[in-house]
């Protein structure tokens, strides 16, 4: 029996029988989820279950048939196998033409359960890899750089896609150059606003004399100097989303006025008594967690409060170093297409400090350190180029993209020893993704073990 590989989700009431099949597929290499129900399944499937679901037909309950139409009604691209009795085969013959994957008649041999199970497992491995190259490749198209393989990051992708038609107001967290704004433009460009205004105040950016108007808009003649009307981004914003950038830094006077908009969907300009009413979807953002009053200082916790109904939090880049490779390539390309320029072939000190820096300005300086590599300056020296031959045309960007990913994922595992789970968590990849990739790379986390380089990198260096 050849191995296999991926997730099962296996069901069956009869427990002998799926204590016998969850060893059998274990032994042939599958990670297996066993439920003694149908319904207990679908808590383990969604559209992010990356495996195959085998189920028996008769069931007390939900039967095997109902469970393949609900999992259809969550994603119709999930591989599903149902197991038959000879009684069911009609059955499962007018199922497969209804999309089930396979159904495999009792009694059967287990080569047919784990060959059907790994054709399965193929096909449903594709389907998710060209989902997160069709979703990274949008993303690039529209010069967003919210593209990655962190678990953070495909769940904040996901939350954004679920929320962005919801009028709800959202506070986003992540330190400085995490891309909040992204994450607002992405909110209001996949939501039914995306026709109007998108607004945006970074509110520790102005005094507190000049804030006020410009959020709030002013009469002519409401105070000196105030020689004509001026419409505030709050009511520019009207229909459309207001992006409040640093909003801890917005002084406690106008949180205050704040709060009153976001309660009552209205505004009063200075210097004057109409009411103005309003529709707008608010986003907040903070580099600072206002959950804790600690870091809150004097933000007035009813605001936290009101804006806190969704809450994204943006990893910072330290802890999904894994994405670094795609992302330095993806601004890369950008950098050189705004420069005119080739796009330079990275040499062994860009690499390193790729795979070596802090990155304490997270994505934002990462984009700052391609247009340099772009222009032809090294790492370190402002005044330092990249040598000629770093110029040249570079290979094919998935071969770029390969080449970072097979050393970060060596360095990870030269760190931690050939610990294959510490060089995981330390990645911040999924568990298959990085056995996916040993396996594309030819590396075996074995040969880490002794504390230094495998040979073939030795001799590369």
């Amino acid at each position: 029996m050849t191995q296999g590989s991926g997730r099962v989700a296996l069901v069956d009431d009869d427990a002998d029988l799926l204590h016998a099949t969850t060893q059998l597929l274990e032994l042939a290499g599958f990670t297996v989820v066993a439920r003694d129900a149908a319904e207990a399944a679908l808590a383990v499937v969604d559209r992010d279950f990356d495996g195959v679901v085998v189920s028996d037909i008769r069931m007390p309950g939900m039967n095997g048939l109902q469970l393949f139409d609900r999992i259809k009604a969550i994603d119709p691209d999930i591989p599903v196998i149902l197991v038959t009795g000879h009684g069911d085969v009609d059955l499962a013959v007018a199922a497969l033409k209804d999309g089930v994957y396979d159904f495999i008649p009792k009694p059967y041999a287990g080569d047919r359960l784990v060959e059907a199970l790994k054709r399965a497992s193929e096909k449903r491995r594709l389907v998710m890899e060209n989902r997160r190259l069709r979703e990274a490749a949008a993303l690039a198209a529209d010069g967003l750089p919210l593209i990655g393989e962190a678990p953070a990051i495909h769940r904040l992708r996901e939350t954004l896609r679920q929320i962005a038609d919801m009028d709800v107001d959202v506070l986003v967290e992540g330190e400085t150059g995490t891309g909040k704004e992204v994450v607002a433009d992405l909110l209001h460009r996949w939501g039914r606003r995306r026709a109007k205004p998108f607004v945006a105040l970074n509110c520790g950016a102005l005094p507190e004399t000049v804030i006020e108007s410009e959020l709030f808009g002013h009469e002519a003649g409401a105070f000196t100097g105030a020689q004509r009307r001026r419409i505030g981004r709050i009511e520019h914003s009207s229909g459309g989303t207001l992006f409040l950038d640093e909003i801890e830094s917005m002084p406690p006077a106008l949180q205050v006025k704040l709060l009153r908009v976001l309660e009552t969907r209205s505004l009063t300009p200075l210097g004057s008594n109409d009411i103005r009413r309003i529709d707008l979807r608010v986003v907040a953002a903070t580099k600072v967690d206002l959950g804790r009053s600690d870091q809150r200082r004097d933000f007035r916790e009813d605001l936290y409060f009101r804006l806190n109904v969704v809450t994204l939090r943006i990893p910072p880049l330290r802890e999904r170093r894994g994405d670094i490779p795609m992302l330095f390539g993806h601004f890369l390309g950008k950098a050189a297409e705004r420069f005119g320029r080739p796009v330079a072939r990275v040499n062994a000190a860009v690499s390193d400090h790729l795979q070596s820096h802090a990155w304490p300005g997270n994505v934002r300086e990462l984009a700052h350190f391609a247009d340099r590599v772009a222009l032809g300056l090294g790492p370190d020296d402002e005044t330092k180029v990249v040598s000629p031959q770093s110029l040249e045309p570079a290979p094919s960007l998935p071969e770029r993209v390969g080449h970072y990913e097979a050393q970060l994922i060596r360095d990870a595992l030269r760190d931690h020893g050939g610990d294959v789970r510490g060089a995981i968590d330390a990645l911040g990849v999924p568990r298959k993704t990085f056995y996916d990739k040993l396996k594309r790379y030819g590396i075996a986390a074995s040969e880490f073990r002794n504390g230094g380089d495998p040979p073939s990198v030795r001799e590369q260096t």
